[in-house]
């Protein structure tokens, strides 16, 4: 299946200002992220930007910008207009690459699009992680996700999913997670299909999106198969704050001094 990498990038980040253009090992975060995204095997790759300050420096490097609305409420609303904007048929696979990745594994791109394109009944495809530690499963910051066999998502959460009414006690922390079921972690990157793009942004927000804060929810809601698989390689995180930042930049000045 051909497919298009977008990458959005907005520069009205809350906790981390201006941060698609963040100096790591002398270029701009973005740039780091669009060249590990031409490493996988898209046949196109566009920046999505609401900035000119973004577009500029995205220009400077010869990348592909589209200017977007500032007033998406999502992201998935403005791959919906990238895909509008460039005329992509319903069938077209669109992988979407946060702008905040600059250490992503390009073999992850490629394994969002080909799962989409072996699971024809699935609109989106995602990628998890087997989590070991009961802190995780009980943190709200990492999002659970639970799958049927054939990788088909039942459900995301905040919460800790499923839930082992015989061995937990509600408010305690367990020491462990009990070995008769599987607990993963969510990872953020979805390759979709441009007919649930354009389904998306004509659906009202769905309960349990509000209630959890998760937008794939959204489309669980409506109908929609996502499908989830076990990355192949594990991800570096992103870089939300400050600190995230000073260790990816730790980490390229350790590669560079080898």
């Amino acid at each position: 299946m051909s497919f298009s990498v977008v990458i959005p990038a907005r520069y009205a980040s809350t906790r981390l200002p201006g941060k698609p253009l963040a100096d790591i090992a002398g270029k701009p975060m973005i740039r780091h992220v669009y060249e590990r995204a031409a490493e996988s095997d898209a046949s196109r790759i566009v920046i999505a930007t609401d900035d000119e300050r973004i577009r500029s420096v995205c220009a400077e490097f010869g990348a592909e910008t589209v200017m977007t609305s500032p007033d998406h409420a999502s992201g998935t609303d403005r791959l919906e207009e990238v895909a509008r904007q460039l005329g992509f048929g319903a069938d077209h696979c669109v992988v979407n690459v946060q702008g905040d990745e600059p250490l992503l594994p390009a073999s992850l791109i490629n394994q969002v699009a080909a799962n989409l394109a072996e699971h024809p009944d699935a609109s989106i495809a995602t990628l998890c992680e087997a989590i070991a530690d009961p802190a995780s499963v009980f943190n709200p910051n990492v999002v659970k996700v639970v799958f049927d066999h054939r990788g088909m998502a039942h459900y995301f959460s905040r919460a800790p999913i499923p839930w082992a009414r015989d061995v937990w006690a509600a408010g305690t922390l367990p020491d462990e997670l009990p070995p008769s079921v599987g607990y993963y972690r969510h990872i953020g990157i979805y390759g979709y299909r441009v007919k649930l793009l354009q389904d998306f942004v004509t659906w009202p927000p769905a309960p349990t999106e509000l209630t959890e804060s998760l937008e794939q929810l959204r489309a669980l809601y409506h109908g929609a198969r996502i499908h989830v698989a076990e990355a192949g390689e594990r991800p570096p995180a992103g870089v939300d704050t400050e600190a995230d930042l000073e260790r990816v930049r730790a980490w390229f000045e350790s590669v560079s001094t080898r």
